[in-house]
């Protein structure tokens, strides 16, 4: 005899059966719909207000330094736990004899992994900021700043990986945009992050982060709305 499995029936677009979960699934997808404007909005906002920090030299780690550094380190966790969320919410959202079903919410809760742990460990004060620091690189990394450099690692990596899942689970399904767009966003993701060290301009590598960051937000929006239209 052959031993039965049980799957969630299947909704239109490859997604799981909406009453095997009913109410939460959107609310988590919904936090990562919000997660990637959130931190790209909060970044922007502190990098045009915080005193002596020039988005061109300094990295963006850098705003959790200083007095007002508790804004980015919320900024990490917030919007690290609201990606995990959606993880979770993938999970129960997409048919799971899908492609990306089982890869798709692992690689995007790697990537709120990735940001909540830059938000537990720190940089060190580099190039002058926070005011009153020195110039320079520091002679020698602390050991937080070690941990916090495995952060952008993660996050980048686990991001490129869900585009390429989903692009391929989305060729499949002959969603030709979705599928195309999941596919460039890695390459600009990485041709602006390489560009940003030769060109002496760190705004370069912040673009290629929003990129990723609100692709991801899009991609859970998208399977919100395949959700609620499979009820």
């Amino acid at each position: 005899m052959h031993e039965s499995t049980r799957t969630p029936a299947a909704g239109r677009d490859g997604t799981a059966d909406p009453s095997a979960h009913p109410g939460s699934t959107p609310v988590l997808l919904a936090c990562g719909a919000a997660a990637g404007p959130l931190f790209v909005l909060s970044v922007v906002l502190q990098e045009s207000v915080r005193e002596g920090f020039d988005p061109r030299y300094h990295a963006l780690s850098q705003l959790a330094l200083g007095a007002e550094g508790w804004v980015q380190t919320a900024t990490f966790i917030v919007a690290g736990l609201l990606a995990v969320a959606s993880a979770v919410g993938l999970r129960r959202a997409l048919q799971r004899a899908a492609l990306g079903a089982r890869w798709g919410p692992i690689l995007i809760g790697g990537y709120g992994i990735g940001l909540i742990w830059g938000g537990l460990f720190a940089t060190d004060p580099a190039l002058g900021f926070p005011p009153g620091t020195p110039d320079g690189m520091p002679a020698s990394m602390s050991w937080h700043a070690t941990l916090h450099g495995f952060a952008p690692m993660l996050t980048g990596l686990a991001l490129i990986a869900a585009c390429v899942v989903f692009a391929l689970r989305f060729r499949r399904q002959g969603r030709r945009g979705w599928a195309t767009s999941s596919a460039i966003v890695p390459i600009a993701y990485l041709a602006l992050g390489f560009a940003a060290f030769p060109a002496d301009d760190l705004r370069l590598l912040l673009a290629g982060g929003a990129i990723i960051w609100l692709w991801a937000s899009a991609l859970t929006l998208r399977i919100l709305l395949d959700h609620r239209g499979a009820k």
